[in-house]
């Protein structure tokens, strides 16, 4: 189902591009066997790689694909539920800064992510069709339940080709 651009904020629209016009549980379950191939192929001294010095590890790239998951997650709780509060943003940087990803091993990020997944797999395949087309407020915009999981799934695949373009060309040299 093609998600509206009604359904999302502005900011957001790079990230349902990406995911838009499939099936959603079939793109989160296509994205975690992406993840999981990606790190099992990881030492931990690669998983601290940055390709710019400003930039952050790929730890702290999975950690921040938890941290967003898990915040998308509870926004689509919100709304399905219909909370009448709006819902703020967040500083993907402040949580990033926060957590001491790359002091976890590769293992067990990949194990947060995992089970991040399942949930998020659970919760959108539970939605009733009534419950993905309510609205509420994020971020100073209106959203429907369903864009939030294409919003999880197109932030995802956005880091993937962050990571494929600049941090694995950099490990293989």
């Amino acid at each position: 189902m093609k998600i509206e651009k009604n359904e999302y904020g502005e900011f957001f629209e790079r990230y349902v591009k990406l995911s838009n016009n499939t099936l959603l549980v079939d793109l989160l379950r296509s994205n975690a066997k992406e993840m999981n191939d990606l790190f099992e192929g990881l030492s931990e001294e690669d998983a601290l790689y940055k390709y710019e010095e400003d930039k952050w590890t790929l730890k702290q790239v999975f950690g921040h694909l938890v941290d967003t998951e898990r915040i998308f997650n509870y926004r689509a709780l919100c709304v399905a539920r219909g909370e009448p509060n709006a819902l703020l943003s967040f500083d993907q940087d402040v949580y990033v800064d926060n957590a001491d990803f790359n002091a976890m091993p590769i293992s067990k990020l990949q194990e947060q992510y995992n089970a991040t997944r399942q949930y998020t797999i659970a919760l959108f395949s539970h939605f009733t069709d009534e419950e993905l087309l309510r609205r509420g407020s994020i971020s100073g915009y209106s959203f429907t339940v369903r864009a939030t999981g294409y919003v999880i799934a197109g932030h995802e695949l956005h880091h993937l080709n962050i990571i494929n373009e600049h941090y694995l060309p950099g490990l293989t040299q």
